[in-house]
């Protein structure tokens, strides 16, 4: 039997975890985030595969899935533009999982599609940016037509741990199709702090992912529970609220997957427990804004 969310998080803060990071089906997912309370998930694979490269059968019955359990959907997290797209392949790939994605969001109920902004292919700096700004550009007109918010994350691509380039493409886009996705734990892994980049990027943020890491000897990345790492998980979250962020707080654990190495397979008595701890990071801070 699912329990109500912690006591203490703060009103009007939407919850979700990252489905496939506590198990490969649906069923699996959807379970996970309901002994949680929270009924709301973001959609990365189903069984190991991208939501828009599920065949029609396999949709429809993640849909039926869904709506049978009362579970919302937050987002989409896309490969558009990830560490597996540089910016000199096939611009087509992203053109048709956009086109997808647009059908799929519309019967799932989310606008949010998570996008990044391209490995540099081998291409110099200035050519890599010209190319990442123009496709972002094309994505951006074409989400606007379809009513879709594309949240860039802070992780691969030309932008991915650069503030100024964040903050670039959204405003010299100019599309309100075009946001920002903060992902609170990658700065660690990918080698700046969390907390000033939240800070000069935190107007456009829309959807916020919650992760925590710590370097250890020789360098090597740990992923651990939150607010037990340096990220400063709980010191961005009081940014957050203190600044009314009205997204979604969306856990994504990598405790026991690491998708960008193609290691491990969710964990649902791990994703619960990852999930309870961060309930009560955000009880303590509640108060403290």
């Amino acid at each position: 039997m699912s329990r109500p969310s912690a006591e203490g998080v703060p009103d009007g803060i939407r919850l979700a975890g990252i489905g496939d990071e506590a198990a490969p089906g649906l069923a699996g997912q959807i379970g996970a985030v309901a002994e949680l309370g929270w009924h709301r998930l973001e959609l990365r694979t189903i069984d190991g595969t991208p939501v828009a490269r599920l065949d029609e059968q396999a949709f429809r019955r993640a849909v039926g899935l869904l709506e049978s359990a009362g579970t919302s959907v937050a987002g989409v997290a896309s490969k558009i533009g990830d560490w597996s797209r540089p910016v000199t392949g096939d611009f087509a790939l992203d053109l048709d999982e956009l086109d997808v994605l647009a059908r799929r969001c519309d019967v799932l109920g989310t606008r949010l599609v998570r996008i990044m902004s391209y490995p540099s292919g081998g291409l110099d700096e200035p050519e890599w940016g010209r190319r990442a700004r123009e496709r972002l550009r094309e994505l951006a007109l074409r989400a606007e037509d379809h009513g879709l918010v594309l949240a860039h994350e802070n992780c691969a691509g030309w932008a991915g741990d650069r503030a100024d380039r964040m903050i670039d493409l959204v405003t010299g886009i100019g599309s309100p199709a075009l946001r920002l996705l903060f992902d609170i734990g990658n700065g660690v892994a990918h080698g700046y702090p969390s907390l000033p980049m939240l800070r000069e990027i935190l107007p456009y943020v829309v959807h916020v992912h919650v992760k925590d890491a710590c370097v250890g000897k020789g360098g090597e990345v740990a992923f651990v529970a939150p607010g037990a790492g340096q990220a400063e998980v709980a010191e961005c979250l009081r940014l957050l609220l203190r600044h009314g962020y009205g997204g979604v707080l969306s856990i994504e654990p990598h405790i026991a997957l690491a998708p960008h190495l193609g290691s491990g397979a969710g964990d649902p008595a791990a994703f619960v427990a990852y999930g309870r701890a961060f309930e009560h990071l955000l009880g303590e801070i509640g108060g403290a804004r």
